[in-house]
């Protein structure tokens, strides 16, 4: 595996951009993204986080994929971005394996401190994270829960990736 992700970065001043690589990053407070989502209706929010979650899918499955051909393939996969969530200020990740599915627990998760307290689980992004990465490391489509959320008062947030069901 190559560096960690923080020694890959490189800023461009002249630019004013942040990469790893040809992906692109940036920095912003959680409170002032979260924000955005707790400040829509209700009956918007969901559909909102629903699709941030999507995008991280697609965005951070790409990534995922460059880990890949670095060295991370197969279960290590798992490895490699668990100790690259932290360097992203994604909180400390923990994947446990099961013979039916994959598990996940988060300590500090920024989505959830950004947000603040909720009715219902708001780390969307860190849902799409781990069901594009569990469909890597599963070689099949996988889909991704949260299960307990901090924004919700538990110690803290634990996701849960099983294979998805069959369209009809």
């Amino acid at each position: 595996m190559s560096a960690p992700f923080k020694n890959r970065l490189t800023f461009d001043a002249d630019t004013g951009a942040l990469f790893d690589q040809s992906r692109r990053y940036m920095m912003i407070r959680p409170d002032a993204l979260m924000g955005i989502f707790k400040r829509l209706p209700p009956d918007q929010r969901m559909a909102a986080l629903q699709a941030f979650a999507e995008s991280i899918a697609e965005q951070g499955g790409d990534s995922a994929r460059a880990y890949v051909e670095m060295g991370g393939t197969g279960e290590k996969l798992l490895d490699v971005i668990a100790a690259t969530a932290p360097e992203l200020g994604w909180g400390l990740w923990q994947f446990a394996i099961h013979p039916d599915r994959y598990t996940l627990s988060v300590r500090n998760s920024p989505f959830a401190a950004g947000f603040g307290p909720s009715t219902h689980p708001v780390c969307m992004p860190i849902i799409g994270m781990v069901g594009a990465v569990t469909s890597i490391v599963a070689g099949k489509p996988m889909q991704a829960r949260e299960i307990a959320c901090a924004a919700m008062g538990a110690e803290q947030c634990l996701f849960e990736s099983t294979p998805r069901a069959a369209a009809p």
